[in-house]
């Protein structure tokens, strides 16, 4: 592996400017694309194979006036709008539905709006839906951009469009401002940060530049994905907060060797050749390793899911190819820009290192007494009392995760969105006319097991049905039984008091699943908004263990043939899972149990949304990887060349750790921004990933690694022989023969 890295770092070396240049033009080419990356993306994507749910969205258009979603347009007077304004209104609404499709607006149902324009109210227009939900979603979208919802009154009317899936239309176009405040708050920040790590602009600008590349590039492969295939609404938020990271991290990795190597006196060749074959080698494995932890999001059988995985792991592969070739072609056109410090930075490192050198004590400053270093004192306090240390920094981690034991998980959108957001405006608007469960009604398909709706047996149970259903405390209203063509199967619709998202809404849904009341004359199917939200919900918490499974496998089999060691591997993944229970619990206290509620802008949803358990897992363990390579490579080598697993553990913690440190800082600061910035479910997975990795680079690496290393002693490098043989040797941190450049 070591000879590849040789290879690259030659050609680059010899055509770093063909480097540069070919770089510049895939950013040139892919503008444009990036721009236009939300055009295709879908809000729906939440459907679920095989369930209920979706048996009743592909089969609904068999029913006669039967609809898989409601979509209505609210239209309300502002200003001096008039009943004739409000009857312009509706006719601009019947010709853009025209020229949409799955969507029809009925002389009745515009003739009962143009009657209610004389009033002063708000005016609903009920459109006829056809489709599956995520035809709806689409519908949405374009329903949204045509009538000019969002933008405000027109001729003195605004109009609002309403619908479960209109929701998710709405959550689209909040997505976008959400990211465009994220990335304009988060750049800054992480420049201040590596303008404190480097001390120089030039350096400092060198690993932005490729998050800036490499989010605007995997913003055009977003595009061009969703020109293929189903890609959800939340993908552009989760790549572009991964892919400033992660590409961040990198580049600073390879930086940091390459000054770390020109500061211990090796010229830029061999510096830029032993920063490659090692931490440019180490960055390549590592950022393997998070996207095979990314791919096993795909064991869950959801378009949103997977779709989401995709543009993390696009991201994450191009900023290991910008950290590989990108990086180093720049560092050589800059020379030494791009590892001398500025004047500002060199006054201040003499200043502190004077004052670090003013005597404190008698003797402190003599010739003959060694300073040691800060990171290998922190090593020896920790690894001096091991067990004290472990159980303090375990007894944290498991103290936080306490929280996560009473985790529910959920969904929805209405709730999500600002008090004062039009969507969630038009939504309470049209509630409070029509009833809040209008916007979702509980749709149930009965589909008999012998005869059809005349025969009197089948009819009689459908009659009884309905009139129990009538009777449940959560039903609003029941619309007559629609038969299917050939009378094998009715469509019932069942209208809740309480939104579709209501916890009143989703235990109707489960009490109707339970039922069982003709379960021996029919097959009953439960769909609708709510029943699809809960058969997304099951899928996803009933898939965690497969997901937990292929990260645990794969992380230990990763860092197996890294390490060369049988014991290191299953410690590092035990203290990934308490990093990651522990942020569990953090989301359980925020989200769920609203603990900052009105503090930070975090809004309780009394729940954790469904998609971010999955993700924070696959994206952690992959993350986690990172500092776990850097750290224990070293350490690994130091052993290596020593023997003593605590000088060992000292001089890789301290060849290692300012780096890491630093990098993490980054890390959380992005992730602290989407944190503070976006919506609910985006905010979940920014304050988890940011206390995953602020514990990961702290409590983890810092405490429990050197303490649980200094217990272990000469187990941690247990390695039976005949594994031994077969193991390939990676050695990423030695530097090692160079090979013939290409």
């Amino acid at each position: 592996m070591q000879q590849a890295m040789d290879r690259l770092s030659g050609f680059v070396k010899s055509r770093r400017r063909w480097v540069i240049v070919a770089w510049v033009a895939l950013l040139l080419v892919s503008a444009p694309f990036a721009a236009r990356q939300t055009e295709n993306l879908t809000s729906g994507g939440f459907s679920v194979p095989g369930s209920g749910s979706e048996a009743v969205d592909g089969e609904h258009e068999g029913f006669a006036g039967a609809g898989s979603d409601e979509l209505t347009v609210v239209l309300v007077r502002r200003g001096d709008g008039d009943a004739a304004a409000v009857r312009r209104a509706i006719d601009r609404v019947d010709e853009t539905v025209a020229r949409l499709p799955h969507a029809d607006l009925s002389g009745r149902a515009e003739a009962a709006a143009k009657r209610a324009a004389a009033g002063d109210g708000p005016v609903l227009v009920p459109l006829a839906v056809s489709g599956t939900s995520d035809q709806t979603a689409d519908l949405a979208v374009d329903l949204r951009e045509e009538l000019g919802a969002g933008r405000g009154p027109r001729d003195g009317v605004e109009p609002y469009l309403v619908g479960q899936q209109a929701l998710w239309a709405g959550m689209q176009d909040l997505s976008k401002e959400d990211l465009e405040a994220a990335e304009t708050t988060g750049f800054p920040i992480v420049l201040l940060i590596l303008l404190a790590v480097f001390g120089s602009l030039a350096a400092a600008a060198l690993p932005l530049l490729l998050g800036f590349a490499s989010v605007l590039i995997t913003g055009a492969g977003i595009f061009f994905l969703s020109q293929a295939t189903d890609m959800s609404v939340f993908v552009t938020n989760v790549a572009s907060m991964i892919g400033i990271g992660v590409a961040v991290d990198y580049s600073l990795f390879v930086l940091a060797r390459y000054r770390e190597e020109i500061c211990a006196g090796a010229s830029p060749d061999d510096a830029q050749r032993t920063a490659m074959r090692t931490s440019g080698l180490a960055v390549a494995f590592s950022g393997l390793t998070v996207m095979i932890s990314l791919a096993g999001l795909f064991l869950v059988s959801s378009t949103t899911i997977r779709s989401m995985a995709m543009g993390a792991i696009v991201v994450v592969a191009v900023s290991i190819l910008a950290a590989v070739t990108l990086l180093p072609a720049v560092v050589r056109v800059l020379g030494h820009r791009a590892y001398a410090r500025g004047r500002v930075a060199t006054i201040t490192g003499l200043v502190l290192r004077a004052w670090r050198n003013l005597p404190r004590r008698r003797g402190s400053t003599s010739p003959g007494r060694a300073r040691t270093d800060f990171w290998q004192r922190w090593t020896d306090r920790v690894m001096r009392r091991p067990v004290v240390a472990a159980a303090l920094s375990a007894g944290t981690l498991l103290l936080l995760a306490v929280p996560a034991l009473s985790l529910e998980w959920g969904d929805g959108a209405l709730r999500q969105f600002p008090a004062d957001n039009e969507t969630r405006v038009g939504s309470e608007l049209a509630a409070r006319t029509a009833g809040p469960g209008a916007a979702g009604p509980v749709q149930v398909m009965v589909r008999f097991r012998e005869g059809d709706m005349t025969t009197a047996t089948n009819r009689g149970a459908v009659a009884g049905y309905t009139t129990w259903l009538s009777s449940r405390r959560e039903v609003a209203s029941v619309a007559p039984p629609r038969p299917n063509g050939d009378g094998s199967a009715v469509l019932i619709s069942a209208t809740p008091r309480h939104d579709p998202e209501s916890p009143q809404a989703r235990a109707l849904v489960d009490e109707l699943r339970a039922a069982g009341r003709l379960d021996r004359v029919a097959r009953v199917d439960v769909g609708g908004a709510t029943a699809q939200v809960e058969d997304f919900k099951d899928l996803v918490s009933g898939s965690m263990w497969k997901i937990l499974l292929f990260v645990m496998a794969f992380s230990y089999l990763a860092l197996l043939v890294l390490l060369r060691s049988v014991l290191l591997p299953l410690k590092a993944v035990v203290m990934n899972l308490l990093s990651v229970a522990a942020a569990y619990g953090v989301l359980v206290a925020v989200f769920q149990w609203g603990w900052l509620d009105g503090f930070l802008g975090f809004q309780s949803l009394g729940y954790v949304n469904t998609m971010t358990p999955p993700f924070l897992l696959a994206i952690v363990f992959g993350l986690s990887m990172d500092y776990e390579v850097f750290l224990l490579s070293r350490v690994r080598e130091r052993y290596d060349a020593t023997g003593d697993t605590r000088r060992a553990v000292g001089e890789g913690l301290r060849a290692s750790a300012g780096t890491i440190t630093s990098a993490a800082l980054i890390m959380v600061a992005v992730f602290a921004v989407f944190a503070g910035t976006g919506v609910p479910s985006i905010k979940e997975i920014g304050l988890g990933l940011a206390v995953a990795i602020a514990l990961d680079a702290t409590l983890v690496r810092l405490v429990l690694v050197p303490a649980t290393m200094e217990l272990m002693g000469r187990w941690n490098w247990w390695l039976p022989r005949p594994l031994a043989r077969v193991l390939p040797r990676t050695d990423f941190e030695r530097s090692g023969p160079a090979v013939a450049e290409a």
